[in-house]
């Protein structure tokens, strides 16, 4: 009878935890009016670098260390322009399309379990559109410190920030999609 007690004190325990660290996440995700951050990405082992800043709902611009790359989001359009290649796409075609509205992840994160990995991260797991978006949140801070997905070629792209910093001061003109060359 005691094991029986004790079994069902740390199963409520636990559920108390998991139930803090979700209104936790909650909590800190709608006072974040943007992210400043580095990043590292890796796209199917071709590791890059570089500095984003997202401010919701749905506006990004990254720039990687590397190659005079861009990645910018208007809301609308996802652009990635380098010195030889431009490539415009609807954002709503592209998983950033979720990982950039933040109203959408606070409503999936309501309604999600979350997965605790190695005592550090919080995860998780949208599955929407035929697409699998999992989101990472440091299980001490509570901040937004990664995704990975599938891009439109179906490669998967792991993405880690760092020196994350929130409700910033942002120029609204670095969302303006550049022009093509």
């Amino acid at each position: 009878m005691l094991r029986l007690f004790l079994l069902v004190c740390l199963i409520s325990l636990s559920s108390e935890v998991n139930a803090n660290n979700k209104n936790q996440i909650i909590n800190k995700l709608k006072d974040t009016l943007n992210l400043n951050f580095d990043f590292e990405q890796d796209i199917n082992g071709k590791i890059e670098f570089g500095n984003c800043t997202i401010q919701y709902p749905k506006k990004m611009f990254c720039v990687y260390d590397r190659k005079n790359k861009v990645i910018v989001s208007n809301g609308k359009s996802l652009v990635i322009k380098s010195t030889s290649s431009y490539y415009r796409y609807p954002l709503d075609k592209t998983p950033l399309n979720f990982i950039l509205d933040k109203n959408f992840l606070l409503k999936k994160i309501s309604e999600l379990n979350e997965e605790i990995i190695n005592n550090s991260l919080v995860k998780f797991t949208i599955n929407e559109n035929n697409q699998s978006i999992e989101i990472f949140f440091d299980i001490n801070n509570y901040n937004l410190i990664g995704w990975q997905t599938k891009d439109i070629y179906q490669n998967i792209a792991v993405t880690l920030l760092y020196s994350i910093k929130s409700n910033q001061i942002v120029d609204e003109k670095i969302f303006k999609i550049p022009l093509q060359n």
